[in-house]
C-alpha cells in the first residue's frame, strides 16, 4: 500500500461515494461540455484536497461527516480544476500530469469557458443548497488566489521580492485552498464552531506553506520529479533558496545572479550555475529548515485533538508533504 492509499484507508467509503456525486455534479445537455468534462474527471491527480475536507470532517465531527461535507469536498474539487485550466491558459501549458491541458485539446477559448462553468457549478452547488458559510470559505480563497498570482507577476518583473512577500505570495497563492478545504471540512460538520473553523483553517494554511516550500525545492533537485529542474529560474520565479541567497549575498554576487534570472534564463549553463551559488550559499538547508518549522507548527495544531485514525492520517499527510519525491 502507499502513502496516499493509507491517508486515504479511513475515508475510503466517502472518497468513492463523493467519486459518484462529483461525477454526478459535473452533468451538462451540452456534448462538448460533458467530452471535456469526461476527459478532465478521467485524469484526476491524488485528489489530496477532497481527502482534506473528509478527515478534517471525521476527526472533529465525531467519526461523522453528512451531505454538507460531500458538498464541499464537490465544490473545492471543482473550483481547484477550474483554477488549473485557468492557469494551463495563462502559462501556455500543453501538459497537465503528463496528459495534454484543455487548451493544447481545445484550444484557448474552450478551456478558459469551461473554466468558468466549473467555476460557476462550484458556487451555484453552494447557493442551490443554502451552503453560504462554505461558499464564504471558498470565495475567500478564489479571491486570495487571484491576488497571490497577480503579487507574484507584479514583483517578478522587477526580482524585488522579500522573505515576507514571499511567504504572502505562497500563502494566498498556494496554502489559501488547502486552508480552505480543512475550514469547510470543520464547518460542514460543526457550523457554530466559530473557534474550531478558524483552527482548522490555520493547520490547512501551515500545511500549504510547507507544500509550496518543498515544491521551490523540487527546483534544485535532480530526480523523478513532476517539473524539470530550473523551471522556476527560467519563468523568473523567486523561489525562497533564491531569495535567502539574494538577500545574504555580496553586492557583486548579487549583481550577478539578478542578471543571471533576468536576462540569462534560457541558456541552460548560466541556469546550472545559478543552481550551484544557491546550493553553495545554504539556500536549500535555509528554505527546508523553514518548511519544518511550518510542518512543525501544524502538527502542534494537530496533537490538541484526541487519537483516532482520522488524526493518524492526517498527520501521516502533514509528513507526506514535507517528504514526497514529486
Amino acid at each position: 500500500m502507499n502513502i496516499v492509499q493509507q491517508i486515504q484507508q479511513p475515508i475510503q467509503n466517502e472518497m468513492e461515494l463523493f467519486e459518484k456525486k462529483f461525477h454526478k455534479s459535473m452533468a451538462t445537455k451540452v456534448a462538448l461540455l460533458n467530452r471535456i468534462t469526461y476527459y478532465i474527471v478521467n485524469r484526476k491527480g491524488k485528489q489530496m484536497r477532497p481527502m482534506f475536507v473528509f478527515l478534517v470532517a471525521k476527526m472533529t465531527g465525531e467519526g461523522e461527516v453528512n451531505e454538507r461535507t460531500y458538498r464541499g469536498a464537490s465544490v473545492i474539487e471543482l473550483i481547484h480544476t477550474a483554477t488549473l485550466v485557468h492557469d494551463d491558459v495563462v502559462d501556455d501549458s500543453n501538459k497537465r500530469r503528463g496528459f495534454f491541458s484543455l487548451n493544447a485539446l481545445w484550444k484557448n477559448k474552450i478551456a478558459v469557458l469551461v473554466g468558468d462553468y466549473l467555476l460557476s457549478k462550484g458556487l451555484l452547488l453552494s447557493i442551490d443548497n443554502g451552503d453560504f458559510d462554505l461558499l464564504r470559505i471558498i470565495s475567500v480563497a478564489v479571491r486570495e488566489m487571484s491576488e497571490g498570482e497577480l503579487l507574484q507577476i507584479e514583483k517578478a518583473r522587477r526580482l524585488d521580492i522579500t522573505e515576507e512577500i514571499y511567504y504572502e505570495i505562497i500563502r494566498q497563492k498556494t496554502a489559501t485552498l488547502i486552508a480552505a478545504c480543512c475550514s469547510l471540512g470543520a464547518a460542514s460538520v460543526c457550523p457554530d464552531d466559530i473557534i474550531l473553523i478558524e483552527q482548522m483553517r490555520k493547520f490547512g494554511e501551515l500545511i500549504g506553506m510547507a507544500f509550496q516550500i518543498k515544491d521551490d525545492l523540487f527546483d534544485y533537485t535532480d530526480g523523478p520529479i513532476g517539473k524539470p529542474t530550473g523551471i522556476d529560474i527560467k519563468e523568473q520565479k523567486m523561489t525562497l533558496p533564491l531569495i535567502y541567497v539574494l538577500n545574504t549575498s555580496e553586492p557583486k554576487e548579487k549583481k550577478w545572479l539578478i542578471n543571471s534570472v533576468k536576462n540569462h534564463n534560457e541558456d541552460k549553463k548560466r541556469v546550472k550555475e545559478v543552481i550551484a551559488f544557491v546550493k553553495v550559499k545554504g539556500g536549500l538547508e535555509y528554505a527546508t529548515q523553514k518548511m519544518i518549522e511550518y510542518q512543525q507548527s501544524a502538527l502542534e495544531i494537530l496533537n490538541q485533538f484526541p487519537d483516532s485514525v482520522y488524526k493518524e492520517a492526517l498527520h501521516t499527510m502533514v509528513n507526506y508533504v514535507i517528504e514526497r519525491k514529486k
